[in-house]
């Protein structure tokens, strides 16, 4: 299943179901889907969702070399970019941010 975020500050976007849901965690939220952050509590999620993605583990040398080259894993930062740019992008324009299931 996917979800999809959308702000009138920046271009909607999908991701699956459960990064979006780890995502949603990370920056304080309960993970409901559908539901949406106030303009006024977009910093406060963005602040959150950046602590939370300082202290994700990263793969160690020892498992990255066990991986194939073709198949790198994506990390979690790398997931949440999107999100993060929304973010920021509705902080400065003062806008809403909202997902829903597609």
């Amino acid at each position: 299943m996917l979800v999809t975020f959308k702000s009138g500050a920046h271009s909607e976007f999908t991701m699956f179901i459960d990064i979006a849901e780890d995502l949603l965690k990370m920056m304080g939220h309960s993970g409901t889907i559908p539901s949406a952050l106030a303009a006024k509590d977009v910093s406060d999620a963005l602040k959150s969702l950046k602590k939370a993605l300082e202290y994700e583990p990263g793969s160690s040398e020892e498992e990255a070399s066990s991986e194939e080259e073709d198949d790198p894993e994506v990390s979690m930062s790398g997931r949440a970019y999107p999100l993060v740019e929304m973010l920021i992008a509705a902080v400065e324009d003062e806008s809403t941010v909202m997902w829903y299931k597609e």
